[in-house]
C-alpha cells in the first residue's frame, strides 16, 4: 500500500478560529441530561477526558510544529493551540460544579492522568503520540457531527448544552489539523493504523472507568442504568456510531477528515452563539 495514498484533501477546510467563550454552571443540576443519572455520567465521563486529553494533542502536534512547510497548515496549527486550551479551560471550570456535587473529580483526574500521561505517553515515540492524536481527533469530530446533526441534546441543561455544543462545532472546525501535520510529516498507512488501535483502546477504556466512577459516586447501581439508558435511548449506541463508523472509515487508505463536509453544522451552531453573544473573537 502506497504512503501517497495517505494525502491530504485537495479543497482546503475553513480557517481555525480562536473564541473566549462564557459560560456559567452554578445552575446545572446533579443528573443534567433528562434528569438520567446514566446519561449524564456518560457525558460527565468523557468531559473529564478532555482537557488533560486536548493538552496531550496540543503537546503532540507541537512537537512538529517546526517541520510544517504549509503556511495555511501553520496558521491553523497556532489557532488549534487555542481552540483546544479554552476547551480545556472550560471544562475545568465545569468540574468546580461536580466538585461542588460532591464528586471526587480531582482524585479521578490524578489518576487518570498518571496512567494516561506519565505511564503510557512517555512509552512512544512522538510519531505514534501524533498518530495517536490524529485518531482521537477522527472520533470526536464524529462525536460532534452526532451532537450537531442528531438532537443528541436535546434533553440536556441549556448551559451544559451550549457548552457542548460549541466544543463540538470548534472539533469539526479543526478536525483535519492534526491530520494534515502528520500528513506532512510522516504519511505513513502503517503508523496512522497503529495510532488508531491505541486510540480506540484507551478512549473506550478511560470512558468506560471514569463513568463507572461517576455512577458509583452518586449511588447509582447496574440495574437503574441499565433503565435510564433504555429510556433514553433514542438512536445507535455508542460503539456503533463513534467507534465501528470511526474505525470504518478510517482504515480507508485515502481517508481524510474533510471527506465528510459537516462546517456547515459547525458555523451554523457558532452563528446562534454569537448571536447570543456566548463569546468573543480574538486574532488566530
Amino acid at each position: 500500500m502506497s504512503d501517497s495514498d495517505f494525502s491530504r484533501a485537495s479543497d482546503a477546510p475553513p480557517r481555525v478560529t480562536p473564541r473566549r467563550p462564557k459560560f456559567g454552571f452554578g445552575a446545572v443540576p446533579r443528573h443534567w441530561f433528562g434528569g438520567s443519572a446514566a446519561m449524564t455520567h456518560v457525558v460527565n465521563g468523557v468531559c473529564l477526558l478532555f482537557p488533560a486529553g486536548e493538552r496531550f494533542f496540543v503537546r503532540s502536534v507541537r512537537h512538529y510544529e517546526g517541520q510544517i512547510r504549509d503556511p495555511r497548515l501553520a496558521a491553523d496549527v497556532r489557532a488549534f493551540y487555542k481552540q483546544e486550551g479554552a476547551h480545556a479551560g472550560a471544562h475545568e471550570r465545569f468540574f468546580a460544579r461536580l466538585e461542588a456535587q460532591g464528586f471526587d473529580v480531582a482524585k479521578m483526574l490524578e489518576t487518570y492522568e498518571r496512567l494516561a500521561f506519565e505511564a503510557l505517553e512517555r512509552r512512544f515515540p512522538p510519531s505514534v503520540r501524533l498518530s495517536v492524536t490524529v485518531a482521537l481527533e477522527h472520533f470526536t469530530a464524529i462525536m460532534a457531527e452526532n451532537a450537531l446533526k442528531d438532537g443528541i441534546l436535546d434533553l440536556a441543561h441549556p448551559e451544559m448544552r451550549r457548552l457542548l455544543e460549541w466544543h463540538a462545532a470548534e472539533e469539526i472546525e479543526h478536525k483535519a489539523v492534526a491530520f494534515d501535520v502528520l500528513a506532512e510529516v510522516n504519511p505513513s498507512y502503517a503508523l496512522r493504523v497503529f495510532g488508531l488501535l491505541l486510540a480506540t483502546a484507551s478512549l473506550g477504556a478511560f470512558w468506560v472507568w471514569a463513568t463507572r466512577r461517576l455512577l458509583a459516586q452518586d449511588g447509582v447501581d447496574r440495574a437503574a442504568v441499565k433503565r435510564d439508558l433504555a429510556r433514553m435511548r433514542k438512536e445507535r449506541p455508542i460503539v456503533r456510531r463513534v467507534f465501528l463508523r470511526g474505525i470504518r472509515e478510517y482504515l480507508r487508505p485515502g481517508f481524510h477528515p474533510n471527506d465528510t463536509e459537516n462546517h456547515d453544522l459547525a458555523a451554523k451552531l457558532i452563528a446562534e452563539l454569537e448571536r447570543e453573544g456566548r463569546f468573543a473573537r480574538e486574532a488566530a
